[in-house]
Order: C-alpha cells, then sequence, then structure tokens
C-alpha cells in the first residue's frame, strides 16, 4: 500500500501556498504579480485535478490544453475576483 496523498489534502496546500504568495504580493503592492499568481494556482489546480483523475479529456473545458497551456478562455474565480477587490480599492 502506498502513502499517497489525498486530491483534497494537496489542492489545499496549494492554495495555501498561493495565498500565503499572493498576500505577499499584495503585501508589496505588486499587484500584477498577485493577479498572475491568482491565474497561475487556476491552473495548476485544474492541472493536478485532471492528472489525478486521469481526465486531461476535459481540460478543453477549463480554457487549457493537454499540456497546461492557455486557450483563450478567461474564467471568473474567488482568487482573481479578490485580487480585482483589492485593486480597485487601492485606485481609489
Amino acid at each position: 500500500m502506498t502513502n499517497k496523498a489525498r486530491l483534497t489534502d494537496e489542492l489545499n496546500a496549494l492554495y495555501a501556498t498561493y495565498v500565503e504568495s499572493i498576500n505577499d504580493a499584495v503585501a508589496a503592492d505588486d499587484l500584477s504579480l498577485a493577479a498572475e499568481l491568482a491565474d497561475s494556482y487556476d491552473r495548476d489546480a485544474i492541472m493536478l485535478m485532471a492528472e489525478r483523475e486521469g481526465r486531461q479529456d476535459l481540460l478543453s473545458h477549463f480554457g487549457l490544453t493537454q499540456d497546461g497551456g492557455r486557450l483563450s478562455v478567461q474564467r471568473d474565480t474567488p482568487l482573481r475576483r479578490l485580487v480585482k477587490s483589492v485593486a480597485a480599492l487601492r485606485s481609489a
């Protein structure tokens, strides 16, 4: 029996890492980096789920190619909304 981490544990760890990095970027007033990190989190989380579940065939539904490249689709996600909100507050 292998000691493989559960997908939810891996996703939680990935999320925590990105949230910390995004918070650091916001604290440094680098909102473009924060937005880039939010975008990267979405990609990395979707790729992790697809890989673990063996469902790379669904990547195009999330705006990704089989190798993780971006299609032209841009999704609205909680981290992206948070970064947009902080940017709007900082510019006001």
